[in-house]
């Protein structure tokens, strides 16, 4: 079920980062990661999509460390959740956009255009590549999975 952004803070971080003056997603990444801080999915709580049904900010004091990049969460609860599964909150595609991935190349999905599909969360790089993804989910992934492996080897430097 795909979900809007609220406004505040958050709207205001991701307009920055996805707006004019934009900064790219490192894309020798296997996930999301801002390529200043290091920080995967640019510093947003993966777990907050699913508890809060939206992104919210992570905060530096509840930070981990997994698969070489720094996590934020929005509290400790957050961060425990993640720890004990990593992959049930991990985006699928590392948060790239699965229909980028289906054409064969890796695109920064945008924290903001997210849906979650089969209990996976899934970022989008426009509003379109979500609603598109949204009409037929399963077909959708299978044709990004195919894809995945050899997008992979694009994403290692």
């Amino acid at each position: 079920m795909a979900r809007k952004l609220g406004s505040g803070g958050l709207a205001l971080l991701l307009s920055l980062l996805f707006g004019m003056g934009a900064l790219r997603a490192s894309t020798t990444e296997m996930i999301v990661s801002d390529p200043r801080s290091g920080a995967a999915l640019y510093g947003i709580d993966p777990v907050s999509y699913f508890i809060e049904g939206k992104p919210q900010e992570g905060r530096d004091d509840y930070e981990l460390r997994f698969g070489g990049l720094v996590w934020r969460f929005a509290s400790a609860a957050n961060r425990a959740a993640f720890e004990a599964s990593p992959a049930l909150y991990v985006p699928e595609f590392g948060g790239y956009d699965p229909l980028a991935i289906e054409e064969g190349y890796p695109v920064p999905g945008n924290p903001a255009l997210f849906a979650i599909a089969g209990d996976k969360l899934f970022l989008f790089s426009s509003v379109e590549h979500r609603e598109r993804f949204l009409a037929n989910v399963p077909a959708r992934t299978k044709a990004a999975r195919a894809q995945w492996e050899e997008v992979k080897k694009k994403l290692v430097p």
